[in-house]
């Protein structure tokens, strides 16, 4: 007999060993030996799991569930679901995440859909398609996202397939938009018409979202991840929020580096806990941005916290192994070096206009503008949807610019027409004309969509917008951020006002009731600071009041009629407030 073994003996022995590996890479994980092989696109987040335990770590839950089956693989699964219109059990109400889904009970009996649009841009068809999917599928409404983005909701299991499909006829998806994966890619609004802009964001976030759907082992991360693209335009897109911020920076001669418009490297935002993205000292050519932003994010995979979720966003990696071994195990991955400036390289970013976002802007077009279009903390029904979907077709370019402070803008539309478009959106109850309270209120979705969330915030938002809008005139913006968690999705702590939701406990005999911590004093960009909290446990009922004495105060006792509430309430210490505060409530 022969010593050699035959083709199919070799091929049994290659899946014997093979399983071997499996089997022992899923001991002490307490489910299921891991269904992937050690090779292939999620061969890297197998690795690091593996690590995890040799290290004498446990595995949380959603590795749990990644490694016994990954969510792409199981959507024959989903699929079977909504023939039975059956709910998903825990372990698959994670899994669809991966395709945008999010059952939201016990808030809703359904699921909340969210897309993925890059630079946050959509053409007039596909917003009046995705209205329809909004009659035909959810609750006829969508949200707008503070990641330039579209929410539908109220969608029955049975459902969700038809709809994730549709939207993918309609030349846009949801992959990747939930749990451990990079989310939707932001960009400046006014990419490519802004008269002050360095770069036009488009073509880069645009490649980086292709680059995301189309490599799977960016998928199954050990936590959310966010990127933004800042072209130094008029408006803030808030890319120091993010994980990695690429920031158009104009970079002058005679340093040694090529002249010319460059990305800026901030890493690690994340204000939920209470980070920014801080400068790196490194420039990016805006050709290599993908290519550096893959590179990071594979660094983070392979050393992120797999055990604690809590723990898990890229902060923690850069708090513990510090800046400057990230960005070495970085240039490993690459293959060569970042390129470091020093600061005085860099020119002067033009400065934001908090207003942009709202009412009439001219472009660098001659002859064109924006119009920016005020929503009621981010909804639109489905019928104001189609509404916007041919103003933007018969008076604008057909475009729909979706902004981080939750509206939209209306791109390409002739002085001519300027009127008759306002007019147009005034008859879909809409408006183009906001209160400085307005144009900067910012609310997620609060606990009549989200199990998180304990205030209704949206509503709590509402309210307070019409309470100091018919008490008070202000000369300058004021944000007010109102969030219903410590997910911070509304980003409670860069508002000029955070409310932050929590339950109040009135007595001990009454259930508890709706209500927010306040803070103040946070910013952005330039004016980069998170809010400190200045009253705890204040009623939902009582927020309107509250705000409108603050910010009576702040005009009745500012230093110049030039000074921002910002910057009043950063001069003064806590206390300080408290007590000037309270005594305009005398």
């Amino acid at each position: 007999m022969s010593g050699d073994f035959s083709p199919e003996q070799k091929r049994y022995l290659e899946g014997f060993t093979s399983g071997l590996q499996i089997a022992r890479s899923g001991r002490g994980l307490g489910g299921k030996p891991a269904a992937q092989e050690s090779s292939g696109p999620d061969a890297e987040h197998i690795a690091a799991q593996d690590r995890t335990v040799a290290a004498g770590g446990k595995l949380n839950d959603q590795e749990k569930f990644k490694r016994e089956q990954h969510p792409f693989d199981a959507y024959g699964r989903l699929k079977e679901q909504a023939a039975t219109n059956t709910p998903p059990k825990p372990a698959d109400n994670f899994r669809w995440r991966y395709y945008g889904l999010f059952y939201v009970a016990p808030a809703q009996d359904s699921y909340m859909c969210r897309l993925r649009i890059p630079n946050g841009i959509v053409k007039h068809w596909q917003l009046s398609g995705l209205a329809d999917l909004a009659v035909r599928y959810g609750g006829g409404y969508s949200h707008v996202t503070t990641r330039a983005n579209f929410q539908i909701r109220e969608i029955e299991p049975k459902n969700a397939v038809a709809l994730l499909e549709s939207i993918q006829d309609l030349g846009l998806c949801s992959r990747g938009t939930g749990a451990d994966n990079i989310r939707n890619v932001t960009g400046t609004p006014t990419a490519g018409i802004d008269p002050q802009e360095l770069l036009d964001t488009r073509p880069y976030a645009r490649e980086w979202h292709f680059h995301i759907l189309n490599e799977r082992g960016l998928y199954g991360l050990p936590r959310k991840f966010n990127v933004a693209f800042d072209g130094a335009g008029t408006i803030p897109v808030l890319e120091d929020t993010n994980d990695i911020g690429f920031q158009a920076v104009e970079v002058k001669d005679g340093f040694g580096i090529e002249p010319g418009v460059w990305f800026k490297l901030a890493l690690g935002g994340i204000t939920g806990h209470r980070d920014f993205a801080r400068d790196t000292g490194i420039i990016v050519k805006p050709a290599d941005a993908t290519k550096v932003a893959d590179a990071i994010v594979r660094v983070f995979s392979a050393h992120g916290d797999r055990t604690n979720r809590n723990k898990a966003r890229m902060k923690y990696v850069l708090d513990a192994i510090g800046f400057d071994k990230y960005l070495a195990l970085v240039e490993d991955k690459l293959g060569s070096k970042l390129v470091r400036v020093p600061s005085e390289a860099l020119a002067t970013r033009p400065p934001f206009d908090r207003s942009a976002h709202i009412g009439v802007h001219p472009q660098k077009q001659n002859g064109l503008h924006w119009l920016g279009v005020v929503l009621p903390v981010g909804k639109l029904t489905a019928e104001q949807m189609c509404g916007i979907a041919a103003i933007a077709q018969q008076m604008g370019d057909g475009d729909i610019r979706l902004t981080v402070w939750q509206n939209l803008l209306i791109s390409g539309i002739p002085a001519g027409k300027l009127q008759t478009a306002e007019t147009a959106i005034k008859k879909l109850g809409l408006t183009t004309k906001a209160s400085s309270i307005r144009a900067g209120l910012v609310a997620c979705t609060g606990n009549v969509g989200c199990r998180f969330a304990a205030s209704d915030t949206k509503r709590h938002a509402e309210e307070i917008a019409r309470w100091c809008e018919a008490r008070i005139e202000l000369d300058g913006p004021v944000n007010i951020h109102l969030t219903g968690c410590h997910h911070s999705c509304a980003q409670h702590y860069i508002g000029d006002i955070g409310l932050l939701a929590c339950k109040v406990q009135v007595s001990e005999d009454a259930d508890p009731v709706e209500g927010y911590h306040i803070l103040v004093g946070g910013g952005f960009g330039p004016d980069a600071s998170l809010a400190r909290e200045l009253y705890r446990d204040v009623k939902a009922e009582d927020a309107p009041a509250t705000i409108e004495r603050m910010l009576k105060t702040y005009l009745a006792r500012r230093a110049s009629p030039n000074e921002s509430f910002q910057a009043f309430t950063r001069r003064h210490e806590i206390p300080a407030l408290t007590d000037m505060f309270a005594g305009a409530a005398q």
